[in-house]
């Protein structure tokens, strides 16, 4: 496995935690950990987590988008595609994913607050995952071949989805 995996599982572990404790049980991956256990078990656990364990507001809203770009920053170095004729790296499709989910919600398009803070946050995620971690990049093409490592890469964006709020 390579090295940067386990950043990324890492990284995936404290968001994970972060939304299942801190975050509202109106999002997708915390309805599933409700529908896992029970609604008692899960406000129970999380209000005990909370009480043990107070998190600053920012490490609570804004960490977890930090570290998601983190890891789907590390994930999508390696690839590249072509775009009418031009080769797309895909180490910048973390930016305009990070920044344009948040423009969305300054104009209410989708859930959430707009926070600059939060593209500060993504920014400075991405720019350590990208030129700070060396991945020996290979750039390969993200749609050419069906592989384990393009398929870790498609799903991480994926992962995003289990943070959509339910209204």
């Amino acid at each position: 496995m390579k090295k940067h995996y386990w950043y990324i599982f890492f990284a995936l572990i404290i968001s994970l935690f972060i939304y299942v404790f801190y975050r509202t049980d109106k999002t997708l991956i915390n309805q599933v950990v409700i529908h896992l256990t029970s609604f008692k078990t899960y406000n129970g656990l999380k209000s005990s987590i909370n009480a043990a364990l107070p998190l600053n507001k920012y490490i609570i809203y804004s960490l977890p988008e930090g570290l998601w770009v983190f890891c789907i920053t590390l994930t999508s170095k390696e690839f590249y595609f072509n775009l009418y004729q031009k080769r797309i790296n895909c180490v910048f499709i973390p930016l305009v994913f990070a920044i344009g989910l948040e423009l969305m919600q300054l104009f209410h398009l989708t859930n959430g607050r707009f926070d600059f803070f939060d593209i500060c946050i993504s920014l400075l995620f991405w720019f350590i995952a990208a030129k700070i971690i060396d991945t020996k990049q290979n750039f390969e093409n993200l749609f050419h071949s069906l592989n384990r490592n393009n398929i870790i890469c498609i799903s991480s964006y994926a992962i995003v989805y289990f943070a959509h709020v339910i209204r």
